[in-house]
């Protein structure tokens, strides 16, 4: 049976990763982040991708990354979550690794390395692709994709056409901003108009599907992390919040909401601990595990955001507290990489229920 409990060196790795977190993303920081006319921290990016070397977990050490694995790169993201902390690590370390790996393309090298920065050039609501939106004529690419994941501050973008998946830079893109409704993670729509490209992959369709599906397994993880501190922090608030010479907390309602959501947080833990090993070991079990993972933790998530502001009575409706970042953080990825309910429609299929 496949072990789901965090190894001694997930957990470094975890401790790492929250220490500068804690030092550097704090709740004061992100807001006076995504407030400023540069929204993603590129010096934090730097300080995870190069210094603790996080931007190529999966990859192996040959090949400029850290030798080590996805469940590496889902712990990551559990961190990432409790912090919402606006860097590019999904559209770089999850969507352009999982594309490029297998490849054999050098720039896996680079981007692993954390010396360049890349993203998939796919909307990021995208649960699955047939047909692209940019055409290729020789090495030159013209089109549009709309809601582009981390393409403001990446180098290189991953576009996919019907004759394969092109590396552009990005510096030849057309690159418009979308006020998106999660300020954390800022999206953008990409226009290419005769933009030189070099071919990575005269197969598109493989690499795309190899990342949004990769996308999926560890998008549960950074979902456990977000509902994870909602959890985390209401329960350290209703133990302190009086209200009528009683602690809030001490309301057997209360109690009981908060219960059933540890119990569906902790059910949450096993299902993205089992979709990001699944994705790790190559399991051919990955489809239903990454399916079952949005079906499931994407609605926790969100609920767990919902509790959070609402047990925090007024103060949980400001601006100057951050459950707003966590409930937008929930309710967007709520629909990226696909709704619960289109997980669950394939999952459905996958394990043969009568429709």
């Amino acid at each position: 049976m496949t072990d789901l409990l965090y190894s001694d060196v997930e957990e470094e790795l975890r401790a790492s990763v929250r220490s500068l977190l804690t030092d550097r993303a704090g709740f004061e920081a992100v807001l006076a982040r995504i407030e400023s006319p540069e929204p993603v921290d590129l010096k934090l990016w730097r300080a995870l991708a190069v210094d603790l070397g996080v931007a190529g977990l999966p990859v192996p050490e040959a090949g400029g990354g850290a030798g080590a694995s996805w469940r590496e790169t889902a712990v990551v993201l559990e961190e990432l979550g409790r912090t919402v902390a606006p860097v590019p690590f999904l559209g770089n370390s999850v969507l352009a690794v999982a594309a490029l790996l297998g490849t054999g393309d050098p720039l896996l090298d680079a981007v692993a390395a954390g010396s360049r920065t890349a993203t998939l050039a796919v909307p990021l609501s995208a649960g699955a692709l047939k047909t692209w939106t940019v055409t290729a004529e020789g090495d030159r690419l013209d089109g549009t994709v709309t809601s582009v994941v981390d393409a403001g501050v990446a180098e290189v973008l991953l576009v996919p056409t019907a004759a394969g998946l092109f590396a552009v830079e990005a510096a030849d893109a057309e690159r418009t901003p979308v006020v998106s409704f999660d300020l954390t993670r800022p999206l953008t729509d990409v226009t290419l108009r005769g933009a030189p490209g070099r071919l990575i992959s005269a197969d598109a369709a493989g690499p795309v599907e190899r990342a949004l599906r990769a996308g999926a397994a560890l998008l549960a993880s950074e979902q456990l992390g977000v509902a994870e501190w909602c959890l985390t922090t209401t329960v350290a608030y209703v133990k302190t919040r009086r209200q009528f010479a009683r602690q809030v907390g001490s309301y057997q309602a209360i109690k009981h909401r908060l219960a059933d959501l540890w119990v569906s947080v902790t059910e949450a833990r096993a299902v993205a601990r089992y979709a990001a090993d699944c994705l790790a070991t190559g399991d051919p079990d990955l489809p239903v595990a990454a399916a079952l993972a949005q079906a499931f933790c994407s609605p926790v998530a969100v609920k767990a955001a919902e509790e959070c502001v609402q047990l925090h009575g007024g103060i949980g409706f400001t601006w100057e507290h951050p459950a707003h970042l966590y409930l937008k953080r929930a309710r967007s990825n709520a629909v990226t990489f696909g709704s619960a309910a289109s997980h669950r429609a394939a999952l459905s299929a996958l394990v043969a229920l009568p429709g």
